[in-house]
């Protein structure tokens, strides 16, 4: 095998290994949050009779989430609810502002 063709075997591969690396730093930064979007807003689930993203159809949907920051979802400044207490990101689905 020549020189120049083992360089670009070499090179490949790790151009791949780089890639795969990056993807899986990336994948790992995010998290899905629930509840933080606006309507329409949503990455994707916004419970049943939806489809993936943009289908959430009121404020702050619980069941509906966005990627975000790993680590930040809990801490997201959010509106108060109608009653006042405090809404709150959540990285599981909420049952709380459900459309009607």
């Amino acid at each position: 095998m020549s020189y120049v063709t083992k360089t670009i075997i070499v090179a490949s591969a790790v151009a791949s290994a780089a890639a795969g690396i990056a993807t899986t730093a990336a994948a790992q930064s995010q998290e899905k949050c629930f509840g933080v979007s606006l309507a329409g807003e949503n990455d994707c689930a916004a419970g049943p009779g939806t489809t993936c993203a943009g289908t959430s159809k009121v404020d702050y949907q619980g069941n509906a989430w966005t990627l975000v920051p790993a680590g930040t979802c809990a801490e997201i400044e959010l509106p108060e609810m109608a009653d006042g207490s405090a809404r709150m990101g959540s990285l599981e689905a909420l049952d709380r502002d459900l459309p009607a």
